[in-house]
């Protein structure tokens, strides 16, 4: 079996965005938006052919983060409102395709795929997750992977070698140090990717990392604002025992 996640806001912001450069008018904006959509999933059910399949959601404007963290998101900019508006007949669009919506107000979407990738993970079950979202690289095993439908390519292992120069299993003690600028999460004060990778290659985790002597000016630094990263990797780090509350053959596809 393979479980198909869609992360639905990511897909349709993007593609509502580029939607109102070439459309004038809302109502034109949002029908095209709404073909867009459809033809995507139509070729993302093709190309992948799932068993199962599920587009996710984001139904909570506040969660655990936020009361940690009341900063969290801040500077993000609200979904326009006519967008916001016609979700109901996006995920209506969806539906008619055989792909049901998951959203919860008490948890983000991003947990909510979280939880269904690595519960699937764990049975040795084939998860494909599409989204830009470079978080989701934590969740990265033989048995999750993640597919950027913009530019077309696999964030997978390579691409996090790349990218970062770490292993999949330090990118959330990466974001801590460093923090995520998109998410209003501060990491440790002077510490960029540089530094961050640097500290990582030679301790291993930001565990060790607080737990060894501070000798270098780096290694004072998160010392000195220790605390601050350790909530700053809460925050990253995704949450995967939720409560779902369904059954996974609720989520097969019918073509």
């Amino acid at each position: 079996m393979q479980l198909l996640i869609i992360d639905a806001l990511n897909l349709i912001r993007r593609i509502y965005a580029v939607q109102t450069t070439q459309h004038q008018d809302e109502a034109s904006q949002l029908a095209a938006t709404r073909a867009t959509v459809e033809q995507v999933a139509r070729k993302l059910l093709g190309q992948f052919t799932p068993s199962h399949v599920v587009a996710v959601f984001d139904g909570a404007p506040e969660g655990f983060r936020h009361r940690l963290f009341p900063d969290y998101k801040a500077g993000r900019p609200p979904m326009p409102g006519p967008l916001a508006a016609h979700m109901d007949e996006l995920q209506q669009s969806l539906w008619q395709l055989g792909i049901d919506a998951l959203l919860s107000d008490t948890d983000e979407a991003d947990d909510l795929i979280a939880t269904l990738a690595n519960t699937l993970a764990a049975h040795r079950r084939q998860v494909t997750i599409i989204s830009t979202d470079k978080g989701f690289c934590q969740l990265l095993n033989p048995w999750v992977r993640l597919w950027d439908h913009f530019n077309q390519r696999w964030l997978d292992s390579a691409h996090v070698q790349q990218q970062y120069g770490l292993a999949v299993g330090q990118l959330v003690d990466y974001w801590a140090l460093t923090g995520v600028s998109g998410s209003g999460i501060k990491g440790v004060p002077g510490i960029g990717p540089k530094r961050a990778k640097s500290l990582l290659q030679q301790h291993g985790s930001l565990d060790q990392l607080l737990m060894a002597p501070a000798e270098t000016r780096d290694e004072k630094t998160v010392h000195q604002h220790g605390s601050q990263a350790l909530l700053a990797r809460q925050l990253v780090r995704l949450v995967d025992d939720i409560e779902l509350g369904f059954n996974l053959k609720d989520l097969r596809y019918r073509r």
